[in-house]
């Protein structure tokens, strides 16, 4: 299986500065909102999160640009899970041009099941860690993006 497509949209007049780049901000925006989608397919709908008082909190992320995005442009995120325990999960979004293949920017995330009430962590449901088990078992063929770690520094000075 290849990586899920968790969002699909067309880059809004409203997302781009003067040049008619996506701005910064909504890079994150649509990550944000494949997360969301990604959520759902887990499980952990709104739905779930009224009945359960679980949510996922985001505990880092990295992000990317790669490629530049233009106002018009139809964009999807393809998500890889990369590992899972019982309460983080460990995700990739990359986003492209729908239908094509070059990676336009990345975002890798690490995500905490929380218990809303504390807010603490909390382990997932058996149903949530089996449908983690069962994506990451259809990716196993999938590549390990190149950007994943990846550290922000400069060199030492000679």
């Amino acid at each position: 299986m290849p990586a899920l497509t968790t969002y699909t949209t067309k880059i809004l007049p409203d997302w781009v500065d003067y040049n008619d780049h996506l701005r910064d901000a909504f890079y994150l925006l649509i990550f944000s909102y494949a997360t969301d989608a990604l959520m759902d397919t887990l499980g952990l709908d709104s739905d779930n999160r009224e009945a359960s008082g679980n949510s996922l909190f985001t505990l880092e992320l990295h992000l990317n640009y790669l490629h530049e995005v233009k106002l018009g442009a139809e964009v999807e995120v393809r998500t890889q899970l990369i590992a899972y325990d019982r309460k983080r999960l460990h995700l990739y979004h990359s986003l492209h041009l729908v239908g094509e293949e070059r990676e336009l920017a990345g975002n890798e995330q690490m995500l905490l099941h929380v218990d809303l009430a504390g807010p603490r962590s909390a382990p997932f449901t058996e149903a949530i860690l089996d449908k983690l088990a069962a994506i990451t078992g259809e990716q196993t063929d999938l590549a390990k993006p190149a950007l994943l770690g990846r550290v922000i520094g400069l060199p030492p000075e000679k």
